[in-house]
């Protein structure tokens, strides 16, 4: 008779409202539930994660890594996101030997994994370093940088002008793919690990501004 197979499953919410009200934190367990059972397998813990996806300490994933070798049980997460799509991330998970799965894409290789979390890695430095280059060529036309009042204004509006057209391909690509609400914008965001203006999370507040400036109009706040 074939042994059982068992699963430890680790969960990741970008911010503490998130996690103390459960949101994507549901959506990540029925994911989760499905699958187990579609498999017949035992989930024997779990663990959670609060903080963002660019983060590299991850003690829950750590206490998670830790329980799978103890029980020899295989890490189970919702979304190959909940894990950052980071190179680093991904790499210390190979090296820990732990056998993975991703509710969401379970036939994903080990290849496959390393190729998304490179594309998404490679984003985000993009999108960081359009941002410096938004500020160099806003200071070599005169605008003051770190000056207040009607300056500072001018050159906040420039540099959000020029971040929310890096972002309309991702917006666009989001919203043709079904995305019908700024709240649900913004956990997609979120969850591919893109940060916001300010190097934080996405909320439905910034998306809309977003939205706006990029003037796509769809759904609302949920």
């Amino acid at each position: 008779m074939e042994q059982e197979k068992t699963f430890v499953a680790y969960y990741r919410v970008s911010t503490d409202r998130q996690g103390r009200s459960g949101l994507g934190l549901e959506a990540q367990r029925e994911s989760v539930e499905r699958y187990l059972s579609a498999c017949g397998g035992d989930l024997l813990n779990s663990f959670i994660e609060v903080e963002s996806g660019s983060k590299k300490q991850r003690p829950e994933l750590e206490s998670a890594l830790a329980e799978c070798r103890r029980k020899k049980a295989t890490l189970i997460i919702a979304k190959l996101d909940r894990l950052a799509r980071n190179v680093h991330f991904i790499s210390g998970l190979m090296e820990s030997r732990v056998e993975f799965v991703a509710a969401d894409n379970p036939h994903a290789n080990r290849l496959m994994v390393h190729m998304l979390a490179a594309f998404a890695e490679h984003e985000r430095e993009m999108i960081s370093q359009r941002t410096k280059a938004a500020l160099a060529a806003a200071k070599a036309r005169g605008v003051q940088l770190g000056a207040t009042g009607k300056d500072r204004a001018r050159e906040n509006k420039e540099v959000a002008k020029q971040q929310a057209e890096e972002l309309r391909p991702v917006i666009e690509e989001l919203v043709s793919g079904g995305i019908v609400s700024f709240s649900a914008l913004s956990r997609a965001l979120n969850e591919k690990g893109i940060p916001s203006s300010k190097n934080g999370s996405w909320h439905p507040k910034t998306v809309s501004r977003l939205c706006n400036r990029l003037q796509v109009q769809f759904g609302g706040l949920e």
